[in-house]
Parts: structure tokens; C-alpha cells; sequence
């Protein structure tokens, strides 16, 4: 078995440069009320202080950067149709700015062959990464064809080069 090593990809601090850039404040230890991991409201987004991991602190941020661009209104309540949309946009642009499909076949040209290794490779964490493939499974279907390549999302995980 080959050991991947980190990838290039999306980190925490790249994302706090990116949410500068975009006149975005972060306040990285916010002491919430509720279990949100974030939450954002206009330019201000805030993470939870109990979030340990930077992985998921980099989800988290990837996830509330979504919805400061795809996001219009107050959608915490998820009582409507409208707002469950706009929270998987939210979501789409989260894992497409982390890794995209993309990032799958560098994964797997760099080794990774589970999704544990996977996750770790792309810096995210194995929730994040499971939605995200769920989410491509919905987009794409069981299977896609990315330039030589051909990544299956079920029954697990796989990515073949075409020859």
C-alpha cells in the first residue's frame, strides 16, 4: 500500500486570507449558545471556540465562506424548501472550493485508496468528505467520467484510469 501525503488543497489559513480578501471578519473563537459549528450573518462569520480540530475548522470556514456567497436571507430554521436549497448551495460551494472532483483523482494518483486517506489527503475531515461525495452521487449518479478517469460513488468510493 502506498501512503499518501498531504495534499495542496484548501487550508485554514488560506481560507481566513480568502475571507479577508472578500471583506469577510472571522471571529475564530465565538462562544455560541446554540451547537452550531458556524454561523455567519452579513460579513461576520463565527466559529465555534469548541472546534479543535483545523480540519474541520477549515470545513466549517469553507462551508460558512458558502453561504456568504450563495446565501440570501436568515436560513437557520430549515423549515422551507428555499432554505434547504440554499443550504446544500452552501455546501456545493464548500466542497468544490476545498477539493472539487478533481481533487478525488489527485487523491488517488497520489495513493489514496481509502477514505480515510482520502479526507486526510484533501485536509478535510471524513464527514465533510462522505457529504461531499453524497452530494456528487446526487450530481452525477452512481459514476462520472472525469478526463481519463472514472469515479464511482457506490457502492464505495473508487477511481479508475481509463486506458
Amino acid at each position: 500500500m502506498i501512503n499518501c501525503i498531504c495534499g495542496d488543497f484548501m487550508t485554514y489559513e488560506s481560507l481566513l486570507d480568502e475571507a479577508q480578501k472578500d471583506n469577510v471578519y472571522v471571529i475564530e473563537n465565538a462562544d455560541f449558545k446554540s451547537k452550531a459549528d458556524g454561523l455567519i450573518n452579513g460579513d461576520v462569520i463565527g466559529l465555534n471556540k469548541n472546534i479543535r480540530s483545523s480540519r474541520k475548522r477549515s470545513c466549517v470556514l469553507a462551508e460558512e465562506l458558502g453561504h456568504y456567497h450563495t446565501t440570501v436571507g436568515n436560513i437557520i430554521c430549515q423549515s422551507s424548501v428555499s432554505e434547504r436549497k440554499q443550504e446544500l448551495h452552501a455546501r456545493a460551494w464548500a466542497y468544490d472550493r476545498m477539493f472539487g472532483i478533481t481533487g478525488i483523482i489527485d487523491a488517488y494518483n497520489h495513493g489514496c485508496r481509502s477514505v480515510y486517506e482520502t479526507a486526510e489527503y484533501l485536509n478535510v475531515t471524513e464527514e465533510f468528505l462522505s457529504e461531499a461525495l453524497s452530494y456528487y452521487k446526487s450530481k452525477y449518479g452512481v459514476c462520472t467520467t472525469i478526463d481519463n478517469y472514472i469515479i464511482y460513488f457506490e457502492p464505495s468510493l473508487g477511481v479508475f484510469k481509463l486506458m
